[in-house]
C-alpha cells in the first residue's frame, strides 16, 4: 500500500521517613514492573486552552484549569492578589471550565473525553464524571432550566456506548457517510444525570461544520451560540490529472473524463535554474459572487469539483427548545473563541484567516508571488442580527514588503497581535480585552470603533496590556476590583493585573510537570513576536496548537535550487519507473526531471501535516524533502528534519534571519515530545471489530496489495517489486511505526513521495465528491451537495475517500497482487475501517475515567473492570520504553485526611497509596458507598501513574 501519501495521526520530593512504607512500596512496585520498560513520567500532548478560567458569581473564588498537572486549582481573591484554596484532581488535559452554582463547577477534560463535576462543598472534589464524544473543548450553562452544553468532535467511543443508544443524537458517527455534521453538542440536565456509566445527557446536538471549539451564551441566557473550530475557508485542491499538462494556463484541454479544463497550471514551468517543475494539483477557491472554483486567474474549475462547502462556522441554538435557530457563514477559517456584548447582544468571534490560495514562500522574484509573512489574519468577527462583519486586527500591515525591502516598516510588529484566543467584555459593552496568545500582550479596544472598523493598531496598541509569561490564553474581568486575570499557558501561571495601570499586581505559577524542554521550546511554535518581523505570523499559523489548519498550501519556492533526495525508495529502478510510467498511464517526467533522486522546490498543493508524533517518523514533510537542508542531509534522522525547517522562519514566517541553532534545538527538542491523541474510533479494549480485523488481515496478510508483480518477468527486475501494505506502510509499534518506516515509493503520480503515517486518517473525514480521473477506479460521484470539508487524503487533499484511494491503479486486482480478484470493493470498505481505526503510539483506554458513587456502582463497576483489565494488558510503544501495559491506573477519593491518590499494583491486584499502604479492589470500591467518598478511576499512560495518582 505505498501511496500517494495518504495523511499525513511537579512533582515534588517526598523523604522516606515521612512515609514509613514507602521504601517498601517503591522496592514492590519496582520489582512488579521489572519486566517492563520505563515510559516516560510526563507525556506532552499541548492541548489548547479554551475557557481554562472562571470566576464565582460574588467574585469571591476564581477556578483555574492547570492543563498539565491535571487539577482544577481553587483561589479565594485576596485584596493583594490570589491565595490557593484548593487543589481538585479531574481528567485528562483540562481546557475549560464553568460555574454551576456557588458549591458546584464544571470542568472539560479534552483528553480524556470527559466532564468533571467538581463540588466546592466539604473537601473540593469530583462527584460525577461525565463521559462525552471526542476531544471536548468547552462548555456553558444557559436556559431555564439551566442546561449544560459541551462541545465535542462526532465522533468517540461513548457516542456508541449501550447506555445512551436512547439519546436523540447518539449512534454511528458515519464516518464514510457523505453531508453528515462533524460537530457536537452534548447538553446535559444538570440536575438529573443519571445512573448510566458516564451520565444521560439530554440530546446530541449536530450541526454542519467541522470539529467544535468555542461556545457564548446571550446576555439573556437565551441563545447559546456554537462555532467551528477549524471550519476553512471554501479552498479546495483540484486532482493533478484534471489540469492540463505543460503549464499553459491559456490553453484548454480534454481530461480523463471528457470534461473540458480552463488550462494548466499558473507556473512557472521551472524555478530560477531553468529545471522542469512537477506537474501538481492546484488550489481553488470559491467565488460567492460568480457561484465559480476559481484559481488566482479566475479560471473557472466548476467541472472539476463535485461538491460545494457552504462555509458554515457558527450557530444560534435555543437553550429551551434545545434546536438550532440560526448559521452564519464566513465568519473565519479558525475560529477560537466566542463572547457577546452584555448590552448589545453582539456576537464576537476570534479568528484567524487564512491566505492558502496563495501560492509560494520565499521572496518571490522568479515565482512572482510569495505568501511569506502573510499566511493568516488575526481578526475579530462582529456577528449582529444576520450581519457577519470580520475586523482585521493588524490592518496596519502592508505584506506587499516583505522584511529587508525598501519600505518595510520594521516597527510595524510592536502594533501587532497574534492568536487572538480568549476574549472579556466590560459590563458597559463599551470595551473589548481579547488574549492574543502568540503576542504576550493583551488587545483593547473600544467596541464601538472595532464594529465601525475605525480603530487604528497604530495608536490603539498604546492600549494594550502587556503580560510576562508568555502565552496569555484565558481572561477573566473583575471590574469591581479594577482587576484582569490571565492564565499564561508558556510559564504555566496565573497573572493579576491593574487595568488602569497595566500593572501587574501579583502572580501565581502553577505546579508543572512538564519537563524543562517543553517550557523552554514551547514559544518557539507560538511566538510571532519574536519569530516575525511583523508580528503576526508564527509555526501555530498554520499549526495550530501544534496539530493541523485542515488546509493545504503550495509553499513550494521557484527561487531555490532542486536538492538530493536521500531517502530509501521502493520501486524506483529504472525498469520498474518506466514499466510503472506505461501501466499507470504517467504521462509527464516524475520529479519534473524523471530523476528519482530529485526534490524540486517547486512541490505543488501539500496539505498540511500534524507536528504532533513525529519522533520517529523519519525525514519532514510529505516528499521528505526535510532530510536535506541548512543543517546537513540524513535519510532517516528526525532531529537533523526537524532542525531544518529553521529556513521557515525567514522563507515563510518573514523573519529578518534565521532564529539561532541553539533556539531551533530548543524548538525541536519540545515538538518531538508531543504526541497524538489515542484513536478514539479503536474500541477501549483495544480489539478490533469483525471489518476492522478483517481489513488488517489484508493489511498484513501476505498478498501483495501494491508494486509490479508480473510472473513473465521472472528475475528482471530486482529486489522486491511487490508489497502487502504493511510492507509500505511498516507497523511495528516496537519500532515507533505507525503507517511510515522513513522509505519513499513511486505510486504512479508526478512525485516521488515519502510513505507517511496513518494514525490520524480519522481526523481528515468529511470531503465526499469527486471526478472520475483515470488513476482511480471509483465512478464520478456526481454532485454531492454540500460537505464540510474541502480537503480529504493523500499529500495534497485532492482525495475525497479512503475508499476512492483504495481503488487506485497501483491497487488494481491482479493475478499475484492488488486487491482480491473476487469483490474487491468488499475488502477495500474492510481496510478503510481498519485505517480508521488504526494502531497508535497509546492505547484507546489512555485519558479514559469514571466515578464511583453511592448509587451507580451498577452501571459503572463494569467499565471499572474494564480498567483494571487494560492496566494489566501488556503494549507495545517505542515512545512509552518498549514492553509496557496499556495504561497506569490511579483512583482518587476524599477520605477524612483529604484527598487521597492511590495506583494500581498491575502485578498484585491491589491498590497502593503513597504511604505504602494497600487496599484491595474491593475495599477501594467499598469506599464510594459512603457519601462524600466517590471514587473515581482514570487510565493514564503508562509512566505517569506515580506522578498523577501518588504525587511521587
Amino acid at each position: 500500500m505505498c501511496s500517494k501519501a495518504m495523511c499525513s495521526r511537579h512533582g515534588r520530593t517526598v523523604r522516606a521517613h515521612v512515609f514509613p512504607g514507602l521504601v517498601l512500596f517503591c522496592a514492590t512496585l519496582v520489582a512488579s514492573v521489572s519486566a517492563l520498560a520505563q515510559a516516560p513520567n510526563f507525556i506532552a500532548f499541548e492541548s489548547g486552552h479554551v475557557r481554562p478560567m472562571a470566576i464565582s458569581a460574588d467574585r469571591t473564588r476564581l477556578f483555574v484549569t492547570n492543563t498539565p498537572d491535571n487539577t482544577l486549582e481553587v483561589f479565594d481573591i485576596t485584596l493583594t492578589g490570589l491565595a490557593l484554596s484548593a487543589r481538585v484532581p479531574v481528567g485528562l488535559e483540562p481546557v475549560a471550565v464553568a460555574v454551576r452554582s456557588d458549591s458546584e463547577v464544571w470542568v472539560v477534560n479534552h483528553l480524556s473525553d470527559s466532564i468533571s463535576v467538581v463540588t466546592l462543598s466539604g473537601t473540593p472534589r469530583v462527584t460525577r464524571t461525565l463521559l462525552v464524544g471526542d476531544e471536548p473543548r468547552d462548555i456553558v450553562f444557559a436556559g431555564s432550566p439551566v442546561r449544560a452544553f459541551i462541545t465535542t468532535a462526532h465522533r468517540g467511543q461513548q457516542r456508541t456506548d449501550a447506555s445512551i443508544s436512547a439519546v436523540s443524537g447518539a449512534g454511528d458517527p458515519q464516518l464514510i457517510t457523505p453531508s453528515i455534521g462533524r460537530s457536537d453538542v452534548w447538553v446535559f440536565d444538570p440536575t438529573t444525570l443519571g445512573t448510566t456509566v458516564g451520565g444521560t445527557p439530554l440530546k446530541i446536538m449536530n450541526f454542519y461544520s467541522d470539529t467544535p471549539r468555542a461556545l457564548a451564551v446571550s446576555p439573556d441566557r437565551s441563545t447559546v451560540y456554537v462555532a467551528a473550530f477549524k471550519s476553512g475557508n471554501q479552498t479546495t485542491t483540484i486532482l493533478e490529472p484534471m489540469i492540463c499538462d505543460g503549464f499553459q494556463p491559456s490553453t484548454p484541454c480534454l481530461v480523463d473524463n471528457l470534461s473540458i479544463m480552463p488550462g494548466g497550471n499558473p507556473g512557472p514551468g521551472t524555478n530560477f535554474e531553468g529545471k522542469r517543475a512537477p506537474e501538481t494539483g492546484l488550489i481553488v477557491k470559491f467565488n460567492n459572487t460568480t457561484s465559480r472554483w476559481e484559481d488566482e486567474l479566475a479560471r473557472n474549475w466548476n467541472n472539476a469539483v463535485r461538491f460545494r462547502l457552504p462555509d458554515l462556522d457558527v450557530f444560534a441554538v435555543s437553550a429551551s427548545t434545545l434546536t438550532q435557530t440560526a448559521s452564519y457563514a464566513h465568519v473565519g477559517t479558525t475560529l477560537f473563541n466566542m463572547v457577546t456584548n452584555p448590552v448589545s447582544g453582539k456576537l464576537y468571534v476570534s479568528n484567524t484567516e487564512a491566505f492558502n490560495q496563495q501560492r509560494f514562500e520565499g521572496p518571490g522574484l522568479f515565482g512572482g508571488q510569495t505568501v511569506q509573512g502573510h499566511l493568516a489574519e488575526t481578526r475579530i468577527t462582529v456577528i449582529s442580527g444576520s450581519t457577519v462583519t470580520p475586523r482585521h486586527l493588524n490592518k496596519h500591515l502592508d505584506y506587499t514588503k516583505l522584511v529587508g525591502e525598501s519600505g518595510f516598516d520594521a516597527t510595524a510588529r510592536n502594533h501587532s497581535l497574534s492568536t487572538p484566543l480568549d476574549m472579556a467584555v466590560t459590563a458597559n459593552g463599551q470595551t473589548l480585552y481579547v488574549a492574543a496568545f502568540g503576542s504576550s500582550r493583551i488587545g483593547v479596544f473600544s467596541t464601538a470603533a472595532l464594529e465601525a472598523n475605525t480603530f487604528n493598531p497604530v495608536t490603539a496598541s498604546a492600549n494594550y496590556i502587556p503580560v510576562s509569561g508568555g502565552g496569555p490564553s484565558g481572561l477573566i474581568l473583575d471590574e469591581p476590583r479594577g482587576r484582569l486575570y490571565v492564565t499564561t499557558r508558556f510559564d504555566n501561571s496565573v497573572k493579576v493585573i491593574d487595568v488602569a495601570t497595566k500593572a501587574q499586581l501579583a502572580a501565581v505559577t502553577l505546579p508543572n510537570p512538564e519537563p524543562a524542554v517543553i517550557v523552554q521550546g514551547r514559544p518557539m511554535l507560538y511566538d510571532a513576536t519574536v519569530l516575525s518581523a511583523n508580528g503576526e505570523a508564527s509555526c501555530a499559523s498554520c499549526h495550530i496548537f501544534g496539530d493541523m489548519d485542515d488546509l493545504a498550501w503550495d509553499l513550494g519556492n521557484p527561487d531555490d535550487p532542486v536538492t538530493n533526495n536521500p531517502l530509501p525508495k521502493n520501486l524506483t529502478s529504472d525498469l520498474e519507473i518506466a514499466i510503472g510510467k506505461t501501466l499507470f498511464g504517467v504521462r509527464t517526467p516524475i520529479n519534473g526531471s524523471d530523476n528519482v533522486n530529485e526534490f524540486h522546490p517547486m512541490k505543488g498543493p501539500m496539505t498540511t501535516q500534524t507536528l504532533r508524533g513525529l519522533r520517529n517518523a523519519g525525514a519532514m514533510h510529505w516528499r521528505g524533502d526535510r532530510a536535506t537542508g541548512h543543517f546537513g542531509s540524513d535519510p532517516l534522522n528526525t532531529t537533523l528534519s526537524f532542525n531544518n525547517f529553521i529556513v521557515a522562519f525567514e522563507g515563510l514566517m518573514g523573519r529578518d534571519g534565521i532564529p539561532s541553532a541553539a533556539d531551533m534545538q530548543r524548538f525541536t527538542d519540545f515538538q518531538l515530545k508531543v504526541q497524538l491523541p489515542p484513536n478514539p474510533v479503536r474500541a477501549l479494549d483495544n480489539s478490533l471489530n469483525a471489518t476492522q480485523l478483517r481489513g488488517r488481515n489484508f493489511y498484513v496478510g501476505t498478498r501483495p496489495s501494491d508494486g509490479i508483480d508480473i510472473p513473465i518477468l521472472g528475475g528482471l527486475i530486482p529486489g522486491d517489486t511487490a508489497f502487502n501494505c504493511e510492507g509500505c506502510h511498516r507497523l511495528d509499534p516496537a519500532q515507533g511505526y505507525f503507517g511510515t518506516g522513513g522509505s519513499a515509493s513511486f505510486e504512479g503520480i508526478t512525485q516521488i513521495v515519502k510513505i507517511p503515517h496513518l494514525r490520524n486518517l480519522y481526523q481528515k473525514v468529511g470531503m465526499f465528491g469527486a471526478p472520475k480521473v483515470n488513476f482511480f477506479g471509483a465512478a464520478d460521484t456526481g454532485s454531492t451537495g454540500d460537505q464540510i470539508r474541502g480537503f480529504g487524503f493523500v499529500n495534497d487533499g485532492s482525495v475525497d475517500t479512503l475508499f476512492r484511494f483504495f481503488t487506485a491503479v497501483v491497487f488494481n486486482p491482479q493475478l499475484t497482487a492488488g486487491f482480491p480478484i473476487l469483490n474487491p470493493d468488499a475488502t477495500r470498505r474492510d481496510v478503510v475501517q481498519f485505517m480508521l481505526a488504526f494502531d497508535s503510539d497509546l492505547a484507546p483506554v489512555v485519558g479514559q475515567q469514571v466515578t464511583l458513587t453511592n448509587s451507580n456502582a451498577t452501571a459503572v463497576n463494569p467499565r471499572i473492570n474494564l480498567l483494571i483489565a487494560r492496566a494489566k494488558a501488556s503494549f507495545v510503544s517505542k515512545e512509552l520504553g518498549g514492553a509496557t501495559k496499556e495504561c497506569d491506573l490511579v483512583a482518587k477519593v476524599a477520605l477524612a485526611a483529604g484527598m487521597t491518590g492511590y495506583l494500581l499494583d498491575a502485578t498484585a491486584g491491589d491498590f497502593v497509596a503513597a504511604d505504602g499502604t494497600r487496599r484491595t479492589d474491593a475495599a477501594l470500591r467499598a469506599l464510594a458507598a459512603t457519601t462524600g467518598q466517590e471514587v473515581t478511576y482514570t487510565c493514564v499512560p503508562p509512566g505517569s501513574g506515580r506522578r498523577i495518582g501518588l504525587g511521587l
